[in-house]
């Protein structure tokens, strides 16, 4: 039991250096750990000596090593993602009697990765290995909310980035933007007659450890509204799809706010 300590404070390190951008010193890692100096020396010489951590003797840094890379493919290889998602979506619909999705993004796409429906499922074309235009898709918006301004700018660089499937939907930049950030207030997405007319679907995302947005559930349902912006209250929905959220997030170990 008394390797117990050095096991938690060996994972603080690999935790940290797994938030940060590019290498970072010892005595960065001994500060925020609030760790001994002596300590973290050690501790960075047995993560390196399992290839854990590299040593960047000319920045006198570290970062992740290869065995972390290997760790995390390893990880990403038995899908669990969508293994842990699977359940609580099937619980979801169960709630709700509508289609529920968990999807990602793929470029400037989003991808759907589960669909589950109810007994009598309403036809969508949000099937499994679909791929449609995140600005326009609920789940698409619900991740890119969360996601830095250079990001988004990057996946939308020209105005032929925005595909329209219906006359609906961010025509620009500018508009998209607006609505992120209206829905990042809100604390979810939702779309009406944007991918088909006559369905309209609510969102919310799935954040890793660092609170990046790696996913989003949605909810989809037959609506038809004329209006721009619809006037129909999502709330009560958006309310069952953030529980779901938030549990999936909360079972990979990710950080909701």
């Amino acid at each position: 039991m008394g390797d117990i300590p050095a096991l938690r404070r060996g994972l603080a390190v690999l935790r940290l250096l797994a938030t940060r951008a590019g290498p970072v010193s010892a005595a960065t890692i001994a500060r925020e750990l609030a760790l001994p100096r002596s300590t973290t020396y050690h501790l960075l010489t047995e993560l390196e000596r399992a290839r854990f951590v590299t040593h960047l003797p000319a920045e006198r840094r570290y970062g992740l090593g290869i065995a972390a890379f290997e760790l995390g493919s390893a990880y990403l290889r038995h899908d669990p993602l969508e293994r842990l998602a699977a359940p609580l979506l099937r619980e979801l619909v169960e709630r709700v009697g509508h289609n529920a999705h968990l999807g990602v993004l793929h470029g400037n796409e989003l991808l759907y990765l589960i669909k589950e429906h109810p007994a009598r499922p309403e036809t969508v074309v949000t099937e499994v290995g679909v791929r449609l235009p995140a600005q326009l898709t609920a789940s698409g918006r619900a991740i890119l909310a969360h996601l830095p301004a250079a990001h988004v700018r990057a996946l939308f660089p020209t105005a032929s980035a925005f595909v329209h499937r219906t006359d609906r939907g961010p025509t620009t930049l500018a508009a998209l933007r607006s609505i992120l950030s209206a829905e990042r207030r809100r604390g979810w997405s939702c779309e009406d007659g944007h991918i088909t007319p006559g369905f309209a679907s609510v969102a919310h995302p799935i954040f890793d450890h660092a609170h990046h947005p790696i996913a989003a559930i949605s909810v989809t349902l037959r609506h038809h509204c004329d209006n721009t912006p619809c006037g129909t209250d999502w709330s009560a929905l958006a309310t069952e799809v953030r529980c779901t959220a938030t549990e999936l997030t909360r079972r990979i170990g990710g950080r909701s706010d």
